[in-house]
């Protein structure tokens, strides 16, 4: 009868694969390893790699007998891999964040976080425990996405206003470092750019009567002082959100040589909802949806030209961005569907058979795209008419108002990417090509829920190179120049391999970027799970 209606709606499918392996040990919780323990090295790790791998992620999933329910959740694990001379060392150590603390002398989940709610404190009494439902949710310090640098030092960070300093060598949290102490904001995102000069831009939202902001943030290169953390940090500019209480969710952000790039998409975060969580026991997360009745808008800073326009997309990662010829190129990793972060709950982690199939089928892939922006729309710029005029480029942009131009997109792939499940997780040589033409970029191939393949695409000619072995899971690809490199592939790439079905068999694999054939690999002797984001410390 057509009277009958479903509580859940029904999920679009954009795949159809059948058969994947369960992966559920990539969520099962670890034990810290602080002291270095030495791996086992199979085939060579070059010599001239010295420094330290630091990664990334969630490594505790339950406090006590209560789980949480996000990946995003679990309690952040820092990682070092030490390479010297051909030779690894491992260690890890939980952040010792307010979050990891208090739930640990309690032994339950104390503070919120991005998908889990907590109950109310057993021990108050019932007047207490209706009163907590009515305080705003206190932000997370369990910085658990990437490490990030800021005048020389190393932070881990999420997307709240607290990142901690962290000490590169002993993985030890040193200081506790509030955004809001320093700037109006009420956090930043987990992937700032950084110049040459080591001046680092990063992006942050401000709420106030007038509704949201989202701000451009700038630090400066060094410090003053040795203690010093984000003193001198400023407020750019900062760009009113189109709805006052519904401000986009955003992962990154681009940045050419001269422009920061803030992409509005419609996935949007419900601010009533978010702050009136305790009171309705929801999660952050179910105050996050996508509409894909809204376009997405290309914020353009430093020139007044007005706004970009394309389709509903989602984006968390940029590859690259620069400038050539009067044209703003951005390169992004885009899905044409907001609604991935749902799918990653942890039970759907550890599902198999043709649940798990399902989870995967309903996760729009997502692919590497170019959008290539005017920076020169003036009175005299003809309307309806693609503006782009760059030899080899599909992308279009169109005037269609007098402060608005409608984008569409140039695949950066063939059909080859799509027999791997679209690319995530993008690196490039950022430290000679960010904010410049390039050549290559690096990424994770996705025929799973986490990434299953390693992918070098090369943009003369999209070709791609991949590395791939049945049952493993590559995280993402760092690149780590050669110190005599004079081609921007010239070095290596490091990612750590996860193996859920393989006991203690998790291992660091070292590519020749070039090539994209393994040198080597460090097998280590204890279980990680599967992280988020990295970078290289060389230390020569």
């Amino acid at each position: 009868p057509s009277d009958y209606w479903s509580s859940t709606p029904i999920r679009k499918r954009f795949t159809d694969a059948h058969g994947l392996p369960c992966i559920e040990n990539i969520v099962t919780s670890v034990d810290d390893t602080p002291e270095p323990i030495s791996t086992n090295i199979i085939g060579t790790i070059p010599n001239w790699i010295n420094g330290n791998f630091l990664r990334n992620g969630p490594g505790k999933f339950e406090i006590g007998n209560q789980r949480f329910n996000h990946w995003f959740d679990g309690m952040a694990l820092l990682h070092q891999f030490k390479l010297t001379n051909g030779e690894v060392t491992y260690k890890s150590r939980f952040l010792s964040s307010d979050s990891y603390q208090s739930n640990k002398e309690y032994n339950r989940i104390v503070v919120s976080e991005f998908g889990t709610v907590t109950m109310p404190d057993p021990c108050k009494n019932f007047f207490q425990r209706f009163l907590s439902r009515f305080e705003l949710p206190k932000p997370s310090d369990n910085a658990n996405v990437s490490f990030v640098r800021y005048k020389g030092d190393f932070y881990v960070s999420t997307e709240t206003n607290v990142m901690h300093k962290v000490d590169p060598e002993t993985l030890e949290t040193t200081k506790k470092v509030n955004w809001s102490d320093f700037i109006a904001v009420n956090g930043a995102t987990a992937h700032p750019h950084t110049e040459p000069d080591g001046t680092t831009f990063n992006m942050g939202n401000s709420y106030s009567r007038k509704g949201a902001y989202y701000n451009i943030i700038r630090v400066p290169p060094s410090k003053n002082a040795e203690e010093e953390t984000l003193e001198g940090t400023t407020i750019l500019c900062s760009i009113p959100s189109m709805e006052k209480t519904k401000p986009s969710y955003y992962h990154s952000f681009a940045m050419s040589e001269n422009y920061v790039v803030f992409i509005e998409q419609p996935i949007k975060m419900d601010l009533l909802k978010i702050a009136t969580c305790k009171l309705t026991r929801k999660s952050i997360k179910d105050g996050i949806s996508w509409d894909p009745k809204l376009n997405t808008i290309f914020h353009v800073i430093h020139k007044p030209t007005g706004k970009y326009l394309a389709k509903p997309l989602s984006t968390f990662h940029q590859i690259n961005a620069y400038e050539e010829d009067g044209f703003l190129i951005i390169d992004m990793c885009a899905s044409d569907d907001g609604q991935a972060i749902a799918n990653y709950n942890i039970q759907n982690l550890r599902k198999s058979g043709e649940a798990l199939d399902e989870v995967y089928n309903t996760l729009c892939r997502v692919f590497p795209r170019r959008f290539v922006l005017p920076l020169t729309v003036d009175s005299h710029t003809p309307y309806n008419q693609n503006l782009i005029n760059l030899p080899n480029s599909t992308a279009t942009s169109i005037r269609i108002d007098e402060n608005k131009v409608l984008c569409t997109h140039e695949d950066l792939h063939g059909e080859d990417l799509l027999h791997y499940g679209g690319l995530e997780f993008p690196q490039i040589n950022y430290g000679k090509f960010n904010t410049h033409p390039y050549q290559f970029f690096y990424g994770c191939g996705f025929r799973h829920l986490v990434g299953d393949s390693l992918i070098k695409m090369d943009l003369h000619g999209k070709i791609m190179k991949v590395w791939e072995q049945p049952g493993l899971y590559p995280s993402e690809p760092i690149f780590v120049p050669a110190p005599d490199a004079t081609e921007e592939d010239g070095g290596v790439i490091l990612s750590v391999v996860v193996t859920p079905n393989a006991d203690k068999s998790t291992f660091l694999l070292v590519l020749d970027a070039k090539t994209f054939k393994e040198l080597g690999r460090a097998v280590v002797p204890v279980n990680i799970p599967y992280g988020f984001h990295g970078t290289f410390n060389n230390t020569a």
